[in-house]
């Protein structure tokens, strides 16, 4: 009998920016992915990660402290068994210059011969997650996939994917859904885009 898999839909791609709320035009150049967008795509993502893992109880491993209300969404979506445990690596500071990695955080759960899935926000230069793949293989998990909402191909310097992805963006600085600058935009509900002179670079780079 031919297996009977769930596809996960093709990261979506946006670059015509939306005007921002009034309370927000003196910071953001626009927002790139709406509220509405992001809670059907998190749906989807979602639905795929039921269809892979309903036989099975995964570790979610999210990353802090971007992901939170990523996560948040995609698991009040998940009908399954699951464990879940947080890393925290941090590599950005106040500035927009990618430093040395250092975990703050580590897992309180043993994940050896588990089914273990790493949630993330935002893929880039690729450091980050592979420094966090490698740590978690050398804990022996059974299975290793990892599921990030945005993903910005220009920027990759080391060659990692995910298994699941939200959405493929140009290469803008982004806050919102959890992304923050400076620790500030976290709560915003949707991708927005910050204004370059509010970071002194180019528009479209973070």
């Amino acid at each position: 009998m031919k297996k009977i898999t769930a596809p996960t839909p093709p990261p979506q791609t946006f670059r015509r920016l939306l005007p921002p709320p009034p309370r927000w035009r003196k910071d953001l150049a626009g927002v790139l992915i709406p509220e509405d967008r992001l809670a059907r795509r998190v749906r989807q993502l979602a639905a795929s990660i039921q269809h892979d893992y309903r036989q099975h109880e995964p570790v979610l491993v999210a990353l802090l402290s971007g992901t939170v209300m990523f996560l948040a969404d995609v698991i009040r979506h998940l009908e399954l068994p699951l464990r879940l445990d947080f890393l925290s690596v941090s590599s950005y500071g106040a500035s927009t210059t990618s430093g040395e990695l250092v975990f703050s955080k580590e897992l309180r759960l043993d994940i050896q011969g588990k089914d273990v899935l790493v949630v993330e926000d935002i893929l880039d230069t690729g450091r980050t997650l592979t420094a966090v793949l490698e740590k978690l293989r050398a804990q022996r998990p059974r299975q290793l996939r990892v599921c990030v909402l945005l993903d910005k191909p220009a920027r990759r310097q080391v060659p990692v994917t995910a298994h699941y992805t939200g959405f493929r963006i140009p290469d803008y600085f982004v806050v919102g859904y959890g992304l923050d600058f400076a620790e500030r935009y976290r709560n915003l509900p949707f991708i927005g885009v910050l204004k370059p002179e509010l970071y002194g670079a180019d528009p479209q780079k973070k």
